[in-house]
C-alpha cells in the first residue's frame, strides 16, 4: 500500500468535526472516467496537482470521504487520506434505516473507462490493502455481516443512497464484493504477501523513479564534478543525470570508454 495524507480542511464535513467509532469499511467509486487522485484532492508533487481547482477542498460540497484509491503523478497507484479515519464522512447519504455514515469508514476508488485490466488489478490490489490495514487498526472482521461493504450494498441494507457503484465496475474483471471479502481477509492473515513478479517490477519502477529524482550526495559533488571536467561523464543541470540511480552495464561500458 502507497498511502500519503492530506487533509480536506476547507470541507464542510471536515470542518464539522463530528467524530464515529468506526464499525466497518464502504468501498465507493467515482463514477467518472478519471483515474487521477489530483482531481478530488490539491495535490503535491508527488499526487499530482489539481490545476482547475475543482478538487474537494472547498465548501459547499456536501460530500467527503476518508480516502481516494487511484493514480499518482508517476502514473503508478496509490492511497490518499483525506480525514481522519474515526471523522464522520458524509459519503453515502441515507437509507430508509439510516446512514453508514454514522458507522462505516469510506474510500473512492477512482474510476476510468473501466476496460483496462491493468487499473483495475492495481487499484483493487491497494483497495485490499487499505481495507486490511483499517480492519486491523480498528478490530475488523472483513467476513463479519455488514462490515465490509460497497454502496450499493448499502442501499441494499438500508443504510445508504441507491448508488450502484462498485457492482458496475468489479464484475467486468470477474470480482464481487464477496472475492474482495475474502481477499481482505487473506491479506490480513499474510497468505498474499508474497510479492508477485507483476508487483515486484512495479515496486522497482517506482523505486528507480524516486531514485532518479534524488539529488547527488555531497560528498560525492566533487567527483562528479572532476568527470564532467574531464569529459567523462556528461553534465545535466549542474550534475550528472540521475546521480543516485543503478549503473547498467551498458551505462558501465560507456564510462570506461571515455578514460
Amino acid at each position: 500500500m502507497r498511502l500519503r495524507k492530506q487533509y480536506l480542511t476547507k470541507n464542510d464535513c471536515y470542518r464539522a468535526g463530528r467524530t464515529i467509532r468506526p464499525l466497518g469499511i464502504m468501498i465507493h467509486s467515482t463514477g467518472a472516467n478519471n483515474p487521477s487522485v489530483a482531481r478530488y484532492v490539491p495535490g503535491d508533487d508527488v499526487i499530482g496537482r489539481n490545476q482547475y481547482g475543482n478538487d474537494w477542498d472547498r465548501p459547499g460540497l456536501e460530500k467527503c470521504a476518508h480516502a481516494f484509491v487511484g493514480r499518482f503523478a508517476d502514473g503508478l497507484v496509490g492511497t490518499v487520506q483525506t480525514l481522519p479515519w474515526n471523522r464522520r464522512g458524509w459519503h453515502c447519504g441515507r437509507g430508509k434505516n439510516g446512514s453508514a455514515n454514522d458507522t462505516h469508514i469510506s474510500f473512492e476508488i477512482c474510476e476510468d473507462g473501466l476496460e483496462d485490466a491493468s487499473y483495475f488489478k492495481a487499484v483493487y490490489q491497494e483497495a485490499v490493502e487499505l481495507t486490511a490495514s483499517l480492519c486491523k487498526e480498528y478490530n475488523l472482521d472483513p467476513l463479519a455481516d455488514g462490515v465490509v461493504i460497497c454502496h450499493q450494498e448499502g442501499y441494499r441494507r438500508g443504510i445508504a443512497s441507491n448508488h450502484g457503484d462498485v457492482l458496475h465496475w468489479f464484475p467486468k474483471f470477474g470480482k464481487t464484493m464477496d472475492d474482495f471479502r475474502a481477499d481482505v481477509a487473506r491479506w490480513m492473515e499474510g497468505e498474499d504477501e508474497t510479492v508477485t513478479y507483476e508487483q515486484w517490477k512495479e515496486y522497482m519502477d517506482r523505486y528507480r523513479r524516486e531514485l532518479g529524482t534524488q539529488p547527488a550526495s555531497q560528498w560525492a559533488v566533487p567527483y562528479i564534478n572532476k568527470a564532467i571536467d574531464a569529459g567523462r561523464m556528461d553534465e545535466v543541470n549542474g550534475s550528472i543525470e540521475r546521480p543516485q540511480d543503478f549503473v547498467t552495464r551498458q551505462e558501465l561500458a560507456t564510462v570506461v570508454s571515455n578514460l
